[in-house]
C-alpha cells in the first residue's frame, strides 16, 4: 500500500467507543483493536493474539487490560502478555505492537509509523461535534475503492457539475471556473467564489448571492471546509480574495472529512457538516445531512465504478486536465512524504 505511515489516520468516531468494548478496525492493511478503559484511557494494539492469531477485538476488556477470549492470554496497554492461563513463564517475545492513539475533534487518531516519532502537533485542526460554534451532523461510508481515488475526488470539485447536479444543485460554474489553489506545508488550500441562485438545495435564498468556500486538504487525507454567502459584488470588491465570515449574510457552514485507507482496495470516509449557530439550527443541520448522504452516495457509485475500470485495465494511465492542479500538488506532497520515510527507513536498516 503506497501511503505514508508517519501520519495520524482517523480510526473511528470517539462516540463509537463504548467503554469496555473492543473495536476492531483496519488501517493501511493492519488489523488494530482499540478500546476505552475504565479510567477513560484509549489503547490501540495489533489485533492478533501471539498464541494462535485470534483477533483481540473479540476479547474482553478487564480494567486497563484486554483478554483474548480464545485461550485467555491477557495483554497490558503496551501490548505485552502479562498472563497465560496455566503457565507461569511468559516468553519475552509474547508481545504485540502498540500504536500511539489520540482522541481529538471527536475522532480517534492512530499513528501508523514509528511510535517514537509520533507528534500530536501534526494532527489536522478539524472541528469536533462538540464545537460550540457549529451544529454538526456526522456519518461515515465504506468504499470498495482505494483511498487515493477518494482524495482525488475531494481535491477536484469540477465534478460537482455532473455527479452532484441533483444533490448539491451544482451548475456548470463548478466545472468551467477554476478555483484558486494555494500550496501549504502539509497540504493544499482551495478557494472558490460562485454565484448561487434561489432554489439551490439546502440554501434558502430569495435572491442571488455570491458563495465563497475555502478548504484545506491536509495529509493524510483530511478536508476542512468553510462556506458562506455574501451579497453579489463582494467578490469584485475583494478582487477575488478571502472574505470576513463575520460579514456573511447566511449559509456559513463547516465540514470536516477524513479518508482512511483500510486495505489496498477498501477505504472508510468519515464526515461531519452543519451550520454555524448564527446561521442555522438543528433542522438545517438535518436538511444538510440529507443532502450530504445523497451526494456522498453519488460519489461512492462513481468512485467504485472507477476502481473496477482501473482493475480491469492493463497499465491504467490518466490524462490530467487544468482542473487537476490541487490533485497534482497533493499527490506530489504524498510522494515527497514517502521518499522521506523510505530514506529514514534505509538509514535505520543500515545502522
Amino acid at each position: 500500500m503506497n501511503y505514508p505511515r508517519s501520519l495520524w489516520y482517523v480510526g473511528a468516531w470517539t462516540r463509537d467507543l463504548v467503554p469496555g468494548k473492543p473495536l476492531g478496525i483496519q488501517i493501511l492493511g493492519e488489523p488494530i483493536v482499540i478500546w476505552r478503559s475504565i479510567t477513560d484511557k484509549l489503547t490501540a494494539l495489533e489485533d492478533r493474539c501471539v498464541h494462535r492469531l485470534a483477533p483481540l477485538s473479540l476479547g474482553r476488556c478487564q480494567g486497563e487490560e484486554i483478554r483474548c477470549m480464545y485461550h485467555g492470554l491477557v495483554y497490558d496497554r503496551s501490548g505485552a502478555v502479562i498472563e497465560i492461563p496455566g503457565q507461569d513463564v511468559i516468553p519475552p517475545q509474547a508481545k504485540v505492537r502498540s500504536y500511539p492513539i489520540v482522541e481529538r475533534h471527536s475522532w480517534v487518531w492512530v499513528w501508523m509509523g514509528d511510535a517514537a516519532a509520533a507528534d500530536e502537533t501534526l494532527i489536522p485542526p478539524a472541528v469536533g461535534l462538540d464545537d460550540p460554534d457549529y451544529i454538526l451532523g456526522h456519518g461515515q461510508l465504506d468504499y470498495a475503492a482505494e483511498a487515493r481515488l477518494i482524495n482525488d475526488n475531494l481535491l477536484d470539485f469540477s465534478h460537482l457539475s455532473y455527479v452532484h447536479a441533483n444533490s448539491f444543485g451544482a451548475d456548470e460554474q463548478w466545472a468551467r471556473e477554476r478555483p484558486k489553489v494555494i500550496p501549504l506545508a502539509r497540504g493544499v488550500r482551495v478557494e472558490r467564489w460562485i454565484t448561487v441562485q434561489p432554489g439551490t438545495p439546502g440554501r434558502d435564498y430569495s435572491h442571488p448571492v455570491e458563495q465563497y468556500s475555502r478548504y484545506d486538504f491536509l495529509l493524510p487525507g483530511i478536508l476542512l471546509m468553510m462556506t458562506g454567502a455574501f451579497p453579489v459584488g463582494t467578490k469584485g470588491k475583494l478582487d477575488g480574495g478571502s472574505p470576513d465570515f463575520n460579514l456573511a449574510i447566511g449559509g456559513v457552514t463547516f465540514t470536516s472529512q477524513a479518508v482512511t485507507p483500510l486495505t489496498a482496495k477498501t477505504s472508510r470516509y468519515f464526515f461531519s457538516w452543519g451550520p454555524h449557530h448564527k446561521h442555522g439550527d438543528a433542522a438545517l443541520r438535518d436538511a444538510l445531512m440529507v443532502i450530504a448522504d445523497k451526494a456522498f452516495a453519488e460519489d461512492r457509485t462513481m468512485i467504485e465504478a472507477q476502481q473496477r475500470v482501473i482493475d480491469a485495465t492493463p497499465d491504467p494511465r490518466i490524462m490530467p486536465t487544468s482542473a487537476d492542479r490541487a490533485v497534482t500538488l497533493f499527490n506530489q506532497l504524498v510522494a515527497k512524504q514517502l521518499r522521506q520515510e523510505e530514506t529514514l527507513f534505509a538509514k535505520a536498516r543500515a545502522s
